[in-house]
């Protein structure tokens, strides 16, 4: 295993860690799923196991990989308050706080949510 991939997984341990502490009842979870062209979130209550919301880059592409993720944010945001959750708890996987994670986090947070 490279140096490279069990950071990776690290880091993803960690995170999950921290979401698990953290997620409650009231509190689902905002899941982050990056690929190469697109980026998707979706929320998910972890109790019922069901997806209460969800966006992805693919439906709503405008311009460049960064302001797609904006987009998605903020859409995700808005089916969220639709549906009257106002707090989550962000769970972005093995991906880091930056960039197009970090856009689409920021766009969802200026859309309502609160993490």
């Amino acid at each position: 295993m490279s140096v490279a991939n069990q950071t990776s997984i690290r880091r993803k341990l960690r995170n999950r860690r921290k979401v698990r502490a953290a997620a409650s009842p009231e509190r689902p979870r905002l899941s982050v799923f990056r690929s190469s062209k697109y980026i998707y979130a979706q929320l998910i209550d972890d109790q019922t196991g069901t997806t209460l919301a969800q966006a992805g880059g693919k439906a709503l592409s405008s311009g460049d990989k960064t302001a797609s993720a904006s987009a998605v944010g903020k859409a995700l945001a808005e089916a969220a308050v639709a549906k009257g959750v106002k707090a989550v708890v962000f769970d972005r996987g093995e991906y880091r706080y930056h960039g197009r994670v970090k856009a689409l986090a920021d766009a969802a947070r200026e859309g309502g949510l609160d993490f």
